[in-house]
């Protein structure tokens, strides 16, 4: 085995292209909204707009009825997967994530563990189970049904429980563009009528270690190249050294500047650092700036914070292939009755000053983004620079 310090370097800028190759930023894809929810390993979706603007930002001909008539289908659904957010997926990788981060969801349920006791957990989960699939239910409801049986258990642990112990989706018109409705919720394999992965649930052929090992690959696919810890900070789960070890043969393997070992797919794509990144509206939540433990190939280190006050992320703008500003649109704005409307106003944030001809870049593509996210012609503003 190589030492560390025989192995090739990948700085900043290497890893900022080959990132923005894996999440389809560097050109948009013709691919389509399902094909690419698959490669992404999903949408964060903690809001019910962002998963259509992610794509939007990543593919060619884009448009919100594409993701929603998934969603309608069933094709795709709106579940808590990774670090215990709810993410958009196809059901062949709500079937075989889910089982994935079960653990980090067992380990959740400690920390309520106070609210919880004298509740038998095998219990809760049938009792919720058959209560959800009766028809879809609110958490309120569950909560409420849950408590006939546990009078004095706290309220929000019971409800936590049954989300972590159980495949909950949210049915819709939740999370349909142009709808609105109420949170409901119902078990995977009741909303996608018994559909399965087509091999051992949560593992596929092969078991547990060859449903990691596939995991690994395809992160590596979407997010990499990646430290282990980059791929236990997306997942939210720990100890997966063992399956990149497994799998170092198969694997290049390379370094950061620090010396952090990064794996990467042979055949993954890692452009030159000096291609030519065009500017790219992401929204709040961006799976991009979530995914890895050291995220400055993305978020330049004096930027570090900026996207975020308090717990809510903010909409983001990449220029040059990294964090440049913040944006928001106001008025009509997909997603609501009011939609047909028109394009509504984006206002651009800057975080420093940029060129006019880079803010005719920023404002060509957020022209492109009212027209086709908005439904009509908007207007693009440039606020004052962030400090």
């Amino acid at each position: 085995m190589a030492s560390k310090t025989t192995r090739p370097v990948l700085d900043t800028r290497a890893l900022n292209r080959a990132t923005l190759a894996r999440q389809l930023l560097l050109t948009r894809a013709e691919m389509s909204a399902q094909d690419a929810t698959e490669h992404l390993l999903g949408l964060q979706a903690q809001n019910v707009k962002p998963p259509y603007f992610q794509l939007h930002a990543r593919l060619a001909g884009f448009g919100p009825a594409e993701l929603a008539g998934l969603m309608e289908s069933r094709q795709v659904v709106r579940m808590v997967t990774m670090r215990s957010t709810i993410h958009t997926h196809t059901v062949h990788d709500a079937l075989t994530l889910r089982p994935l981060v079960q653990p980090a969801r067992d380990r959740e349920i400690n920390y309520f563990r106070k609210g919880l006791v004298g509740v038998d957990l095998d219990r809760l989960a049938e009792r919720a189970r058959e209560f959800v699939e009766a028809e879809p239910r609110t958490m309120a409801e569950i909560r409420e049904e849950l408590l006939k049986e546990w009078p004095g258990a706290d309220p929000q642990s019971l409800s936590v429980a049954a989300r972590c112990r159980l495949p909950l989706v949210q049915v819709t018109p939740r999370g349909v563009w142009g709808k609105s409705g109420q949170v409901r919720l119902t078990t995977l394999s009741e909303w996608v009528g018994g559909r399965d992965a087509g091999g051992v649930e949560g593992g596929g052929p092969g078991g547990e270690a060859s449903g990691i090992d596939d995991a690994v690959l395809r992160y590596l696919g979407a997010f990499g190249p990646a430290s282990v810890k980059d791929m236990q900070t997306w997942a939210g789960l720990t100890r997966l050294r063992e399956a990149f070890e497994r799998l170092r043969p198969v694997l290049e393997v390379f370094q950061d500047e620090n010396g952090v070992e990064l794996f990467d797919l042979p055949d993954g794509p890692r452009p030159d650092a000096e291609q030519p990144a065009p500017p790219r509206f992401l929204p709040e939540f961006d799976n991009l700036l979530l995914s890895h433990a050291d995220r400055s190939r993305v978020i330049p280190p004096e930027l570090k914070g900026s996207s975020w006050t308090g717990n809510q992320a903010h909409c983001t703008l990449l220029l040059d292939g990294f964090l440049a500003g913040l944006w928001k649109l106001d008025g009509p704005k997909g997603g609501g009755k009011e939609s047909a409307k028109g394009g509504g106003t984006l206002t651009v944030e800057l975080f420093s000053a940029v060129s006019k001809a880079g803010k005719a870049e920023i404002a060509a593509e957020g022209e492109v983004l009212l027209a086709e996210m908005g439904d009509g012609a908007g207007e693009v503003r440039f606020g004052p620079i962030r400090t």
